[in-house]
C-alpha cells in the first residue's frame, strides 16, 4: 500500500502534466486532508482533492480527466449517486489503478453499479512516519526520531513583525519630500524644482531573541527547541541563549557549526545542562549585560521554560516587568500548557504571566504553528 506522500506526489505530478499548477503547499494540504478525513470512496477522495488542489472552476474538467486516469474511478456527478450504505461506494484496500476490462457506463445508467464497483480506487489510510511523529510530544521521542524531525524544522520560517528602518526608498506617493534628490534633479530644469521627489522609510524584521531553559525539567523539550533555534540563528540572525543556573550565549556556536556539531557544542558551552533553575537571576543577567545594550529594545523575546524557579517570585516579576518595557513583544513557551488540566499554579509562571503577550505550548511539531504565529503577531497593549 503506498503511503500518503507517494499518493499525493504522483497525483499532483499528473495534474501538473495536464496543465494544472499545483504547488508544494497544495500537495501537503491534500496529504493532510487524506490523513484527517480518511476518505473511503472515490467521491470523498475527489472532494478532498477539489478542496485542496484547485483554485479555478475552469480546472475541474481537466482535473476529472486526470482523476479518472490515475485512480480509474468515476469522477462525474452522475456516477457518484448512491446511498451511504451502498457497497458500490466502498473502496477496496488495493493499489490505485484502472481495473482491466472495466466498461463505461451506458447512457440509460444500466451497468453503472457494476462498473463503479470494478473501478473504485483505493485510499491509503495509514499516515506517513513523519505525520505520526508530528502529533507526538517531544518528551516521548527518541534521539533518532528528533533527528528525523530536524529536516522539517529547517523548513519552518520564524517571522517577526516589521519595524521602520533608518534607510528609505523612493516612492511616488511618499509622505516626505526627498530634498536632496529634488534639488539635484532641478539642475536639469534651470534650478526650478518642477518635480518633487518623495520617499518612504524602509522596513526590516524586528530582532528575535530566544532564551531556552535547559534545566532538568525541560531537558526533553530543550533538545527539540535547540534544533529549531539552530535554524533560526542561521536564517533570521536570531540571538539564542540558554539558562538553568547561569546564562550562556549560544549564537556564535549555532551560526558557526553544522546542525549536529552545533548541538554537541551547545551542550559543552552550557555547563549547567540538566541542572537547577534560576530564571530570575538569569533574566537579570540578560537585562544587565545584553538588554541595556540594545539587544532587547524593540525585539521579540521568546522564553522557553516551564516556569519552575528556585528564587522568589517577586524577583522574577521585577525582571519580567523590566524586560517587557523595552521589548516589543514577549512570548512564553511552556510545553506544560498543552495539558487540559494545566493551571498556572507554579509561583514563577504565575509571576511572569502578567508581562507576557502570548503563552504557547510548542510541545510537538504540530504545535509549532502556534509558536510561529505568536512571534509574528502584532503587539498587545498590556
Amino acid at each position: 500500500m503506498p503511503d500518503l506522500p507517494e499518493l499525493a506526489a504522483s497525483f499532483t505530478a499528473a495534474l501538473h502534466g495536464a496543465g494544472i499548477e499545483v504547488g508544494p503547499d497544495r500537495t501537503r494540504g491534500f496529504a493532510r486532508a487524506l490523513t484527517l478525513l480518511a476518505p473511503s470512496t472515490t467521491r470523498e477522495l475527489r472532494h478532498c482533492a477539489l478542496a485542496t488542489l484547485l483554485s479555478d472552476p475552469e480546472q475541474i474538467e481537466p482535473f476529472d480527466a486526470v482523476f479518472r486516469e490515475v485512480f480509474g474511478g468515476p469522477a462525474d456527478r452522475e456516477t457518484q449517486r448512491g446511498q451511504p450504505g451502498d457497497p458500490a461506494r466502498s473502496l477496496p484496500r488495493t493499489l490505485p489503478g484502472r481495473v482491466p476490462g472495466a466498461r463505461e457506463a451506458t447512457a440509460d445508467g444500466r451497468g453503472r453499479e457494476a462498473d463503479a464497483q470494478q473501478r473504485e480506487a483505493p485510499v491509503p489510510l495509514a499516515a506517513s512516519p513523519l505525520d505520526r511523529l508530528a502529533s507526538r510530544d517531544f518528551a516521548d521521542l527518541s534521539a533518532e526520531e528528533l533527528a528525523r524531525l530536524s529536516e522539517v524544522m529547517r523548513t519552518l520560517v520564524l517571522r517577526t513583525p516589521t519595524r521602520p528602518s533608518r534607510r528609505h526608498r523612493t516612492a511616488h506617493h511618499g509622505a516626505r519630500i526627498d530634498v536632496r534628490r529634488t534639488l539635484s534633479d532641478s539642475r536639469r530644469t534651470g534650478g526650478y524644482p518642477l518635480r518633487l521627489r518623495r520617499f518612504v522609510p524602509r522596513t526590516r524584521p524586528r530582532d528575535l531573541v530566544v532564551l531556552c531553559d535547559i534545566s532538568g525539567s525541560m531537558e526533553p523539550y530543550a533538545r527539540a527547541m535547540l534544533q529549531l533555534l539552530y535554524c533560526a540563528a542561521r536564517a533570521t540572525r536570531a540571538e539564542v541563549f540558554t539558562f538553568a543556573t547561569r546564562l550562556t550565549r549560544l549564537t556564535p556556536v549555532l551560526r558557526r557549526a553544522g546542525p549536529d556539531d552545533a548541538l554537541a557544542q551547545a551542550g559543552r558551552a552550557a555547563p549547567d545542562w540538566s541542572g537547577g533553575t534560576r530564571i530570575a537571576e538569569c533574566l537579570a543577567e540578560f537585562n544587565e549585560r545584553f538588554g541595556r545594550r540594545g539587544m532587547a529594545h524593540g525585539a521579540v523575546v521568546a522564553i522557553v521554560s516551564d516556569g519552575w524557579d528556585t528564587g522568589p517570585p517577586a524577583d522574577l516579576a521585577t525582571h519580567m516587568a523590566r524586560l517587557s518595557r523595552v521589548a516589543y513583544r514577549v512570548v512564553w513557551v511552556n510545553p506544560r500548557t498543552a495539558s487540559p488540566r494545566y493551571r498556572p499554579l507554579v509561583a514563577g509562571m504565575a509571576a511572569a504571566l502578567p508581562y507576557c503577550d502570548a503563552v504557547v505550548s510548542a510541545h510537538n511539531l504540530a504545535a509549532l504553528d502556534d509558536f510561529t504565529a505568536a512571534l509574528s503577531a502584532p503587539r498587545r497593549r498590556r
